[in-house]
């Protein structure tokens, strides 16, 4: 038996993966913990997993703060230098105590303090990546929010890519002046860009998305386990649907479900009531999941704050969502066609490889109105091809083994000989 801290920071979509995994390595009669925002304690240990608070603190219901977090533009940065970095040191601290006696970290791509703690623990730590836009690839380029239209030059090749994402590394540098100021206090090595080669753990990196979304190339670290989505739907014990659901999905034909994660739905704007009038002008049911409670609403549109999508998903004519890695994977096992409306992060590049397979369509965020939604989803369930190529993609990720995968190789990293990394 291992003594295993995994550590994860951001929405739901980032904690269940975890709790996935947690859940898994205990079955396999390992020792875990999960140490991330003190606001998820009650749902992790309500999981029978040990928990350890790990600053930042913060409501990730707080609206104000989403609204900057899923900025197009400049959200990603806003994330970095004005709520994960500040208080980097305040989670080193948090997570090297939460570590006591641990046998390996695993770590999530903004939890800097892991490799910090590793180090100082003479321990080893795993990284992971939930999409394959962190492995900024030069032959798989992303779509990187702040600069879509760089995702053009994808066509002339990786040396090309390569000075895109070389460019990308100098930007950001700046950003991470945190980490490396606490590495020469703690005396370590100053270590690659932590956002770019440095997010890599040199034993073991774990890619936890499907082989559908990216193939393994040529610059991944060799070290890398393509596993899978690690799929955990569970919210405050609800599994099944609500009766109020199920009673919906049976009084009449397969509706539009639409959603926004955990995260955008904090502050969706106008989603909800354009998503309502676009099934409206298509004729369609629709189940509108996060919204709030609307007045007026016809029979035909259901509004819920929560469900289950791994429940509802497979019972939808299309899904349409914001395009966080969460609910994409649980769309694709799913086997549904798609519409995708990305706010920020990696939401872009994962809409783009949704729409290069074939299962989506998408429509930019300060273009989705009732008129365009409608026309978009017209097109997307008129075209028989969506829904043939959704119902192969779905087998292929039913069919993918993520948790066994990622257990099995953390186990392996587990039975080499020790080594102390930074």
């Amino acid at each position: 038996m291992a003594h295993i801290i995994l550590t994860t920071f951001g929405s739901l979509g980032d904690i269940h993966p975890y709790l996935a995994l947690g859940l898994g390595l205990q079955e396999r009669g390992h020792r875990v913990a999960l140490a991330t925002h003190g606001f998820y304690r009650d749902k992790i240990e309500a999981e029978g997993i040990e928990f350890f608070p790990v600053r930042p603190d913060g409501d990730p219901n707080d609206r104000e703060m989403i609204a900057l977090a899923m900025d197009v533009k400049n959200g990603p940065e806003h994330v970095l230098r004005n709520i994960v970095l500040p208080v980097l040191r305040e989670s080193y601290e948090d997570l090297l105590a939460a570590s006591q006696g641990a046998d390996l970290l695993v770590g999530h791509p903004l939890t800097f303090a892991v490799p910090l703690a590793a180090a100082v623990l003479g321990i080893p730590w795993a990284s992971s990546l939930l999409s394959p836009i962190g492995f900024f690839s030069a032959y798989d380029p992303p779509v990187l929010t702040p600069l879509p239209w760089l995702a053009h030059l994808r066509v002339l090749g990786p040396w090309v890519n390569r000075q895109v994402m070389d460019f990308g590394r100098r930007t950001v540098l700046p950003w991470t002046e945190p980490v490396r100021r606490l590495r020469q206090e703690l005396g370590l090595p100053p270590g690659e860009n932590p956002l770019f080669e440095g997010q890599h753990s040199p034993s073991l990196v774990l890619a936890l998305f499907s082989s559908l979304l990216a193939q393994r190339q040529p610059d991944w670290p060799p070290q890398t386990v393509a596993a899978g989505h690690l799929f955990y739907d569970r919210h405050e014990g609800a599994g099944e649907l609500p009766a109020e659901v199920e009673a919906f999905l049976a009084a009449g034909e397969a509706p539009l479900v639409f959603t926004l994660g955990s995260a955008a739905v904090i502050n969706p704007g106008t989603f909800f009531a354009e998503s309502a009038a676009a099934a409206q002008k298509l004729g369609r049911r629709a189940v509108l999941v996060g919204a709030e409670p609307q007045e007026g609403l016809p029979a035909s549109i259901l509004a819920v704050p929560y469900v289950a999508y791994s429940r509802l998903f497979p019972r939808a004519a299309a899904i349409v969502h914001q395009g966080g890695i969460g609910t994409v994977g649980q769309a694709l096992a799913a086997g549904r066609p798609m519409l995708v409306v990305p706010f920020s992060h990696d939401q872009p590049d994962n809409a783009a490889r949704l729409v290069r397979l074939g299962v989506a369509r998408t429509l930019g965020r300060h273009r989705y109105r009732a008129a365009p939604a409608a026309a978009a989803l017209r097109r997307l369930l008129a075209d028989p091809r969506y829904a043939e190529r959704a119902a192969e993609a779905g087998e292929h990720v039913r069919r993918e083994t993520g948790l066994a995968t990622a257990c099995e190789a953390i186990e392996r990293l587990l039975g080499a000989p020790r080594r102390i990394v930074d």
